[in-house]
Parts: structure tokens; C-alpha cells; sequence
């Protein structure tokens, strides 16, 4: 379980949020929503141990995350609005590089496996800088594939993905919930997925 009590930002002389609770449960996803510059990004990097918030604490099954980093970082996924890919590599050496980063030995029969379900099958060999933004996206996404974790915090996951995309994207995190793991995203736009909850900043 992920909670979260009394959360408080501030940035510079603005309170972006406070007193902001939430609980997620095995089998559940939370859609953060709010207009820009309300604090969803902050909200997220707080969540995941990047930021600290100004009044609050975050709980990973009842224990501070500050005093179970280790526990909490092996159950967790984290994929800011931005891929972190590299532009030289193709996406399948981004894939293994960034299993590596996380201590997983990757199969290269999996890993080009989760590549085709993410849409880039003939393109696995390719550098990624001649692959389109909605194709880079789906890149960066198809580590949720690759690295075992039961919590998935993502920021705007659907940005650049066509209509296909945003549905094979939706496909897989309900998967992930309905295995017993946990999603908690930002979106602008609605997310195609049924039951979850919603925390307005």
C-alpha cells in the first residue's frame, strides 16, 4: 500500500498544494488532475522520493518511505513526462540500458518481444533519432515491461501516442492493476481505463 498524508508544496513564494491525502491498494490506480501549474509533476516527484514536500509524509505499507528507501525503490517504477532514451542508441539498446540501470538482466528475446507489443516491430535496430515522438514515447514506455515493479507513477504517459498507442498503453496498465499492482498517473486527457480513482489538485 502507498498512502500519503497532509502533503504540502510550496515553490518559491506559491503554495502549489496542501494537505493532500491519498491511499492506493493493491489492484487500484489513482488519475491525478488539475489545470498546469498546479502541482501534478511536483506531486509525482514528491510521491517517488525525488522531491521532499514542505509538511507531509509518504508511506510504503505503513513505513516512512524515508526510512525504507531500499524496500520501496524495488517496488517502484517511475517514467517522468519526458523518456529518458538516448537519441544515439536504438530502442532496443535503450531498453537493455535502462534494465541495466535498474539491475535486471533483460532476455533479448523478451526485450524485442515488448518492443513489437509497444508498436516497433522492424524498428528495434533502429537509433532513435529517426524514430517519430509518439515512437520515442513508446520506447521509454515499454520499460514497464522490462522491470518487474508494483508501483507504476507516471507522468503524462499518453502524451504523443496516436489513438491506437493510448489504447494498447491503457491495455497494459490495466493488466498491471488488475495482477494486483498499482498505478498512479497524470493526464490531460481522459484515460480509457475503468474503476479508477481520481485526486483533483
Amino acid at each position: 500500500m502507498l498512502s500519503a498524508r497532509g502533503l504540502s508544496c510550496i515553490r518559491g513564494e506559491r503554495r502549489l498544494f496542501s494537505n493532500v491525502d491519498l491511499v492506493v491498494n493493491d489492484g487500484e490506480w489513482v488519475h491525478v488532475k488539475g489545470q498546469n501549474g498546479v502541482g501534478k509533476t511536483s506531486l509525482l516527484r514528491i510521491l517517488v522520493g525525488l522531491a521532499q514536500p514542505d509538511h507531509g509524509e509518504i508511506f510504503w505499507n505503513n513505513q516512512p518511505i524515508s526510512t525504507s528507501k531500499a524496500q520501496y525503490h524495488d517496488n517502484l517504477l517511475y517514467q517522468g513526462h519526458y523518456a529518458c532514451i538516448k537519441d544515439e542508441l536504438s530502442a532496443l539498446e535503450n531498453l537493455k540500458f535502462a534494465a541495466a540501470l535498474d539491475g535486471v538482466v533483460l532476455d533479448p528475446v523478451q526485450a524485442a518481444l515488448t518492443l513489437r507489443r509497444f508498436g516497433l516491430r522492424g524498428r528495434e535496430d533502429l537509433a532513435v533519432r529517426h524514430l517519430s515522438a509518439g515512437q520515442k514515447r513508446r520506447v521509454g514506455m515499454a520499460r514497464l515491461l522490462s522491470r518487474p515493479a508494483k508501483l507504476w507513477v507516471l507522468d503524462e504517459p499518453f502524451t504523443a501516442l496516436d489513438t491506437a498507442a493510448v489504447d494498447m498503453l491503457s491495455e497494459i496498465l490495466s493488466e498491471h492493476v488488475r495482477d494486483g499492482g498499482m498505478v498512479v498517473l497524470t493526464s490531460h486527457q481522459p484515460v480509457p481505463m475503468a474503476g479508477g480513482l481520481v485526486l483533483e489538485l
